[in-house]
């Protein structure tokens, strides 16, 4: 297993479409407090406008070893390389006028580590408790006594999901595509191309 958790190991199991994601298109947020970051909570369903929300299975640490399997169970590996893309494209997704927040099960202390370690201009945001599986069927694996969120992004407009990314494969290309979705997708007042028409 690599250790380096920026770099991506060769051959890892490409995850598959199994359909877990396939209801959320068109749904509504629901209203649920969760723990930023940077203290304070966030209802994601009263945002205004859009909004990127990748949801991750958990950051590994330096020098702490990752789950036994972890790189052999398909979409698991990934997720420090996925956040620095969406930190390495954060001007371009706020020119679209795109706001970014990652989620996790982890807790708001684990997360915030990695916040500050990767340097991420957004927040990330903890659901220990599970309550986006509850109420939206986010998909989730268990691994190491541990019960993780699946791999996904969605884009939101006004509190209802526009845009289902799922499986993400490669992760650290996440957010290019994230990116080319919304450019085939402007606004008006988004900066670049005129708007095109939406596609599903």
């Amino acid at each position: 297993m690599s250790t380096n958790l920026s770099e991506l190991p060769k051959d890892l199991p490409r995850p598959v479409d199994d359909g877990a994601a396939s209801h959320l298109p068109g749904v509504k947020l629901p209203k649920v407090a969760l723990a930023a970051t940077n203290g304070a909570t966030v209802d994601l369903s009263a945002i205004p406008g859009r909004f990127v929300l990748y949801v991750y299975p958990m950051t590994g640490r330096p020098g702490v070893p990752l789950p036994d399997g972890w790189d052999g169970i398909p979409g698991a590996r990934g997720c420090t390389p996925q956040s620095c893309s969406f930190r390495d494209h954060y001007a371009e997704l706020k020119s679209l006028n795109a706001s970014v927040f990652g989620l996790s099960a982890q807790t708001t202390d684990y997360q915030r580590e990695a916040r500050h370690r990767l340097h991420l201009p957004f927040e990330l945001l903890s659901d220990s408790g599970h309550r986006l599986k509850q109420l939206l069927r986010l998909p989730t694996f268990n691994v190491a006594d541990m019960e993780l969120y699946k791999r996904l992004a969605l884009i939101v407009e006004n509190g209802q999901i526009k845009k289902v990314f799922y499986p993400v494969f490669p992760p650290d290309q996440n957010a290019a595509d994230v990116l080319a979705w919304l450019r085939q997708n402007a606004q008006p007042g988004d900066a670049g191309d005129a708007p095109k028409a939406a596609r599903p």
